[in-house]
């Protein structure tokens, strides 16, 4: 068991680290966000073009990436939304019976899916043709625009980093309810 348990610590720490990325892309999203107002504004007001397309792109993938980082460090911490009215007064043994089942069934189920459901179209987006070689990669409509194929594979990161956390938190449960944490 302390085997698992080391396992799952180390699990714990890339997720933390992760989670501290996460709060990263809100700075930076804000900081792109407010540099499209004021380049914006400035521009039409000496009428030079100071944004692009580039930008608006940069800080919806920061967005994104904000949750797909995060996705893992919610789970680990508990910060998800859950109805508390019965489970907070539960023992800890049985809290880690409930999340035990729940994290076994469901949550490993969703990841799976999600990895196998999101696989497929990230592969279309690096370019992947019909007959299995590569052509070029999606990019953006708009001009100026980023590829889509790098923050399309995030959701392969975030699916599977909620799967490994899912398993450091059933490995967690496993030591509660054996007396072992």
């Amino acid at each position: 068991m302390q085997t698992l348990l080391k396992f799952s610590q180390a699990i714990d720490k890339i997720t933390d680290r992760l989670g501290q990325a996460s709060a990263f892309c809100v700075v930076l999203t804000i900081a792109i966000g407010f540099y499209n107002v004021v380049a914006r504004y400035l521009g039409r007001f000496i009428g030079v073009k100071l944004t692009s397309n580039l930008f608006i792109e940069l800080q919806w993938y920061l967005f994104s990436l904000t949750f797909l980082l995060g996705f893992s460090y919610v789970l680990k911490h508990g910060l998800n939304v859950r109805v508390d009215f019965l489970y907070t007064n539960w023992s800890a043994k049985t809290k880690a019976w409930v999340d035990l089942i729940g994290h076994t069934l469901f949550l490993t189920a969703f990841c799976i899916i999600g990895l196998y459901v999101t696989t497929h179209p990230v592969l279309q987006s690096w370019g992947q043709l019909p007959d299995g070689t590569f052509g070029t990669w999606e990019l953006s409509p708009d001009p100026d625009g980023l590829p889509r194929a790098p923050i399309k594979s995030m959701m392969l990161v975030a699916f599977g980093m909620l799967f490994l956390q899912t398993i450091s938190e059933i490995i967690k449960n496993i030591a509660i309810i054996k007396g072992e944490s």
